[in-house]
């Protein structure tokens, strides 16, 4: 049966990212809620999402909304039904009472539950019905994240359940596991369990938030967040109803049942409405004293706020082996936390599945870990392992190992797809090359470099990679959550704060250099990007031969909001795909004017859709809803370019000084309107300088190397800057952009 028509039922945050996404993948859908009001107030949240549930804002034409009373007819026409209503399993039968009734023959059912099993959801269906019902456990926010759990039983048509599987993955490009009815599925038993390990460790242990957060983070391959920060953004009052659910629901043998008692200090947060993000705060809390707000952490030993700590651990590179190796607290609370996560993903196998590498899958896709518990195994090494492991008696995987002791256990990677993913293709490379800050794999016909560090942001040892991969065909591709948040700043202000300048416009240089060797390279650079794709990141793509883009990226220039001007090639290839314009062709400033705004407010889109209208994307670049399938449409891009000559050189004609009066008025209106100030009118100034040509007129070519020079010496005035340095370090120190 091919899916071609989807009814959601249920319009909440859940139902609604659901309806969205099966929008964004052009399947027409209607989403009902017991009143028809609730549905349209639902699209309109769609609509105005931030960040945006849907890749184009017009797919939300595609959405239809009804009641439950009178538009349940469109329920027969339906090929699948997902149930996404409260989770109150009196209301959920009553539903599938009426979908049963009203469905058509073979229709699939599924609901969106995270913690009810099959066998509860099911028991007032007969068995025909129970052939064609399973959970589909999306996690939210749906458009963005990668995990989608099927959950089946003995009495499911496993065709059917394959059937929805290679829908889910192909079309709406999701990482599709299909795992057995048990309490939690994969992502849940195992996230839950790890974040409640983590907190429980920390409070045994005596660590601070701060400490416990500063290791349960990136030094884990874990998102920075860490736990107790994780703990205030889902709320605490929420994850104690889900550890409710865990305790009902697994067997008091479980090693869950330690880790989820009740923690006086949690419930004593939670009565008093320290419920994290949503309440009052949790374990931090903003704390606003006169015009100033200092975030406060909370001492788990006593209870009361101070200021918090920032915690550095001299490393921000994931090493699992170097962390556990630490002779201090914060090496036995690693090797703590990771060796009991360790054991008890490999206790649930093979109850939840039988394939271990979906958990570490699970936990990829759903959690945004950078690697999964057997993963983490892999890494710290079985020997070195099973030499720290205390007690593991009773668990069948570990016990085995121990006994083989096989440091190649691991074996093929993401087994739960026919998709040739980067993670499969990687353990094949004939080599490996590279450095600190990029990875290169050598196959027989391409190179494949991945950048690895924090953000892949981009900085020399990047270049060097980028450059001696180009022997052969190469793709630009990674498995992290962004492709490039540009190019390093902390790396350029360690030479700023030296007044090392020369060594800023060398590694400019290089990096120009770097990014006009892939443009013309003898053979043709691919990049494949998902996440952010900012500044040096965009440079690197924009100045690829091809491009196949994920749905879900975050892509522009935004240099300026750090007091910078694009340096790398950026201003050179916007303008040069303005130019190519009618509008451009008919009047001189057009492309000039266009790039000026696009760059001097720093605009990003969120999508391909978003991105085409500012260029930066191309109509013919690559757009991919499986982020597994990139590596895929890379290759067949480089058999299609067997023949690939690189291209000709740009050659530009700019208007120079006849544009600048134009952009000066814009700038005088904006800084008397208070839009910018005094810095933000010096940084425009130069990023006018290089999109008008400089010192040109319309009748002189510039080359490309003219239009670098430009980009380079305005970046440089304006990193001499101490105004631009400011910016800088408080974007560093905050995450957030200074206006000065």
């Amino acid at each position: 049966m091919k899916i071609k028509n989807v009814v959601v039922i249920g319009s909440g945050t859940m139902g609604s990212g659901i309806a969205a996404h099966l929008c964004n993948a052009n399947i027409p859908v209607t989403l009902l809620d017991l009143k028809t009001e609730i549905s349209e107030k639902a699209r309109e949240r769609i609509h105005k999402s931030r960040p945006p549930l849907l890749i184009d804002k017009s797919k939300i034409n595609n959405i239809k909304v009804g009641n439950i009373s009178d538009n349940f007819d469109v329920v027969k026409d339906a090929d699948w039904v997902v149930e996404a209503v409260v989770e109150r399993i009196d209301v959920k039968h009553q539903i599938y009472e009426k979908i049963f009734k009203a469905r058509k023959d073979g229709a699939i059912v599924s609901s969106n539950t995270s913690s009810i099993p099959i066998k509860v959801l099911s028991e007032h269906l007969t068995d025909s019905e129970k052939k064609d019902f399973c959970i589909t456990h999306f996690f939210n926010p749906v458009r963005y994240m990668g995990l989608l759990e099927i959950v089946k039983n003995e009495n499911n048509d496993l065709n059917k359940i394959n059937q929805l599987k290679e829908f889910c993955e192909i079309e709406l490009g999701k990482g599709a596991i299909v795992c057995n009815d048990t309490p939690g599925f994969l992502g849940n038993r195992v996230g839950v369990y790890a974040m409640q390990i983590a907190m429980t460790e920390a409070f045994k242990m005596k660590l601070s938030v701060e400490e416990a957060d500063a290791i349960f983070g990136r030094p884990m391959g874990i998102p920075k967040t860490g736990v107790f920060g994780l703990y205030d953004l889902i709320g605490i009052d929420l994850m104690a109803d889900v550890l409710k659910s865990f305790i009902k629901e697994l067997p008091e043998t479980d090693e869950f049942h330690e880790v989820a008692k009740e923690i006086p200090l949690v419930k004593k947060l939670i009565d008093t409405g320290y419920t994290g993000r949503k309440g009052k705060g949790g374990f931090y809390r903003v704390n606003k004293t006169g015009e100033t707000k200092v975030m406060e952490a909370i001492n788990l030993e006593t209870g009361d706020y101070s200021p918090s700590k920032k915690i550095d651990l001299k490393s921000d590179k994931v090493d699992l082996k170097g962390l556990i190796e630490r002779k201090d607290k914060y090496g036995d609370y690693a090797w703590s936390v990771i060796s009991k996560i360790i054991k008890y993903a490999s206790s649930l196998v093979p109850g939840i599945t039988k394939e271990f590498n979906d958990i570490d899958e699970a936990m990829r896709l759903g959690f945004n870990w950078a690697k999964g518990p057997f993963e983490m195994l892999e890494e710290i090494g079985v020997n070195n392992f099973f030499d720290k492991i205390d007690d593991y008696s009773g668990n069948n995987f570990l016990e085995d190992l121990s006994k083989t002791k096989n440091e190649d256990f691991y074996g093929a990677r993401q087994k739960y797809t026919n998709i040739e993913t980067l993670g499969k293709v990687k353990k094949t490379a004939s080599s490996l090359d590279g450095n600190d800050s990029a990875k290169i794999y050598r196959f027989n016909d391409y190179n494949i470099v991945e950048f690895t560090t924090k953000a892949n942001a981009l900085d020399y040892n990047s270049m060097d990679a980028l450059k001696k991969a180009t022997d052969k065909p190469l793709i630009i591709i990674n498995e992290s959550m962004q492709f490039s948040a540009g190019v390093n700043l902390t790396y350029t202000m360690q030479f700023a704060d030296k007044n090392d300048f020369k060594s800023i416009e060398k590694f400019i240089k290089y990096f120009q250099e770097t990014c006009k060797h892939l443009k013309y390279s003898k053979y043709p650079v691919i990049s494949a990007p998902s996440g952010l794709t900012l500044g040096g990141g965009f440079e690197v793509m924009v100045q690829s031969n091809f491009v196949a883009s994920h749905t879900n990226i975050v892509v522009g220039l935004v240099e300026t909001i750090v007091g910078l001007i694009p340096a790398g090639g950026g201003c050179k290839e916007m303008l040069a795909r303005w130019l190519d314009t009618n509008e451009a062709k008919a009047d001189p400033d057009y492309a000039s004017l266009k790039v000026f705004d696009i760059i001097g407010y720093g605009k990003t889109a969120t999508s391909p859709v978003e991105a085409a209208p500012m260029k930066y994307l191309r109509s013919n670049d690559k757009k991919i809803m499986n982020r597994n399938s990139l590596l895929e449409v890379s290759k067949e891009i480089l058999r299609e370019n067997k023949d690939f000559v690189a291209p000709n050189e740009l050659k530009f004609n700019l208007p120079g000084k006849a544009v600048l009066g134009k952009m000066d008025k814009i700038l005088q209106k904006l800084y008397n309107d208070k839009i910018i100030l005094d810095h933000g009118v010096v940084v425009a100034k130069e990023l006018a300088h290089v999109l008008s040509g400089g010192d040109t007129t319309i009748d002189k070519i510039l080359s490309e190397d003219d239009l670098f020079k430009l980009e380079l010496d305005a970046f440089m005035r304006l990193i001499e800057t101490p105004k631009t340095q400011d910016r800088i370090r408080h974007t560093l120190a905050t995450g957030k952009p200074l206006v000065n």
